[in-house]
């Protein structure tokens, strides 16, 4: 029973480490991009150009 009671813990423990990392990288701009999706129909067509065949 007391393992029961460790493995939960340490859940619990991992799931706020991961969540804070999450809310950490959000307010730090981690995925604030504006930039790539008005321009990603654009750069597909490079890429296909490049393509050495």
């Amino acid at each position: 029973m007391e393992v029961i009671i460790i493995l939960v813990v340490l859940a619990i423990l991992i799931a706020g480490s991961f969540l804070f990392a999450f809310f950490w990288a959000t307010k730090d701009g981690q995925f604030d991009d504006t930039f790539s999706p008005s321009v990603r129909i654009l750069l597909d067509n490079d890429r296909d150009e490049n393509k050495t065949h």
